[in-house]
């Protein structure tokens, strides 16, 4: 048996090391137990191939709030936010769409293909941004439950009603639409131009087993938009060293504060006494005892197998077996000896600099979705395509560059074989969609990797692939997240919390669900037992 914590936290992802990082501030004594030989979980940065780093999961940065920067002092600790400037479209016909980060260049893009969509798209913008400003600060709220909420949580949802009257009435209609509405049909209101609504509707998608056309994308589409850096709002950007940085850099400031970290140490059993977590047996037989226990894995992973139904009421695990996970993409790493050629736009330039949509309509979007529907991954699959090392040459050698290709739809469930088999066709699939825009790039292909959502659930942990931890659809959102009356980082089992993206406000590299969950167990007004640290469990000012 070793020493007594005052916490442990099962994973060290970001949102497991923020979460760390904040009780260890606050004085106390903790321990984060990392399954894989590297921190970060999907925000991780690898070396694959030799002199290829790659973010081999989670490769944009844009959703981390602010605060955590701040709080946190990230900078010290090495995080640096690299712009992403925009995003290019290329179309088969030989035509594009390129948005930028200057927004009168965006315009007479878009006046390119339509003078009414450029005139749309600065009152668009604007009802974007009232939106995420109405919403942006739920993302810091614990979720009070509605059934119960107890006089705290009464003065929540008062103060969320009261909020949303005093909105201008084209914004409340607005908020509604977004809850319910497809990110297509939210488009429709405001744009004609096909390849634009494609491409800007595909936010609306990420992490979920649903088509640009399905209600209840629009909000997904928000909750993308929301991301900013340094202040600027809708700004993306890649983390210097890869994305493993950004938990790199959090890990550091856990260390700083005396938090312990633990790699390749898997979690095997939560301890439960009396219906109180109070420790883990690791997978070599050692347990570890602490007054707290805090999961950042899925939940899954934590109630089904960790802790054991044997503990849990009947409708809590009722309701965890229908949390919906149903991962839908994949990833493809390319390490290149050179750039891509694209024939919309040819040559090296500032387009490839940004995320490259293979996204050129609609329809297009919608049949890759049928695929999927169907127990197929896409034969002409949505993709986020990014090159970081064009504005980070430190992630590749001299003269080559890395590509990271996010895909979608590739179904956890298959109609016909495996993943096992299909994992190369899935690859080479998605070589010959790129190869139609950029005919060059199966001649620069040094190495590949292809992620699979089996992958992503076998390496990674991630229950059938899902890279938030479970889609975001509304039916879990906010106070039904992951579960009825457990969306407040507690669970059934006292002593036991969740802190990773399956808890409000969801997926991305955001770290807000760490930081929320810390908090909530720093308010819990008890007394740590630990002889060093005989203190209210309760953030310092």
């Amino acid at each position: 048996m070793s020493q007594k914590y005052d916490a442990i936290i099962i994973g060290g992802g970001h949102n497991g090391l923020t979460t760390a990082a904040y009780l260890a501030r606050a004085g106390r004594k903790v321990l984060v137990l990392e399954r894989r030989h590297v921190l970060g979980g999907a925000a991780v940065t690898e070396e694959v191939f030799p002199g290829f780093k790659f973010s081999v999961c989670s490769y944009v940065v844009s959703l981390l709030r602010p605060e955590i920067i701040r709080e946190l002092d990230l900078a010290r600790h090495g995080l640096e936010i690299l712009p992403l400037d925009g995003t290019f479209t290329p179309m088969p016909d030989g035509n594009y769409l390129w948005r930028t980060n200057d927004h009168g260049q965006t315009r007479r893009e878009i006046a390119r293909h339509s003078r009414l969509d450029a005139e749309a798209y600065d009152e668009y913008s604007q009802a974007m941004v009232e939106m995420g400003r109405f919403v942006k600060p739920i993302m810091g709220m614990t979720p009070p439950d509605p059934t119960r909420p107890g006089l705290g949580g009464l003065r929540e949802l008062m103060g969320l009603a009261n909020r949303f009257r005093s909105l201008p009435p084209r914004d409340r209609y607005n908020q509604l639409q977004l809850m319910t509405m497809s990110a297509v049909d939210f488009l429709d209101q405001w744009f004609e131009t096909d390849v634009l609504k494609a491409t800007m509707s595909a936010s609306g998608i990420i992490g979920t087993f649903l088509g640009v056309r399905s209600p209840g994308t629009a909000y997904v589409l928000l909750h993308h938009y929301m991301g900013e850096i340094d202040g600027a709002f809708r700004s993306w950007g890649f983390s210097r060293g890869g994305t493993g940085m950004v938990s790199e850099a959090i890990a550091s400031a856990a260390r700083l504060a005396g938090a312990e970290i633990r790699t390749s140490t898997p979690v095997h059993k939560i301890i439960i006494s009396n219906g109180t977590a109070t420790g883990v047996v690791l997978d070599n037989g050692d347990y570890v005892l602490a007054d707290v226990v805090a999961s950042s894995v899925d939940p899954r992973l934590t109630f089904m197998q960790m802790t054991g139904v044997e503990h849990l009421p009947d409708d809590f695990v009722e309701d965890i077996a229908r949390y919906k996970y149903r991962g839908s993409s994949g990833k493809v790493n390319l390490a290149l000896d050179a750039l891509p050629n694209f024939t919309a736009m040819p040559g090296e330039g500032a387009h490839l600099r940004g995320a490259i949509s293979i996204s050129p309509s609609v329809d297009y979007m919608e049949r890759a979705y049928d695929d999927a529907k169907y127990g197929r991954f896409s034969r002409r699959p949505y993709m986020d395509i990014v090159i970081p090392s064009l504005t980070d040459p430190s992630v590749a050698p001299p003269g080559k560059h890395v590509m990271s290709c996010f895909v979608q739809y590739a179904p956890y469930h298959l109609k016909d074989g495996n993943w096992d088999d299909q994992k190369e066709a899935f690859g080479d699939t998605v070589i010959d969609t790129i190869a139609e825009h950029a005919p060059n790039i199966r001649d620069i292909i040094r190495h590949r990797q292809v992620v699979t959502p089996l992958d992503l659930e076998r390496e990674w942990g991630l229950s059938e692939g899902n890279i938030f931890q479970g889609e975001l659809t509304l039916e879990q959102l906010f106070f039904l997240r992951p579960a009825p009356g457990w969306a407040a980082y507690r669970t059934p089992v006292r002593n036991l919390f969740m802190c990773g993206s399956a808890t409000h406000p969801g997926g991305g590299i955001m770290a807000a669900p760490g930081r929320n969950a810390a908090l909530t167990i720093l308010g819990r007004g008890r007394t740590s037992t630990s002889a060093k640290h005989r203190t209210p469990w309760s953030l310092p000012v």
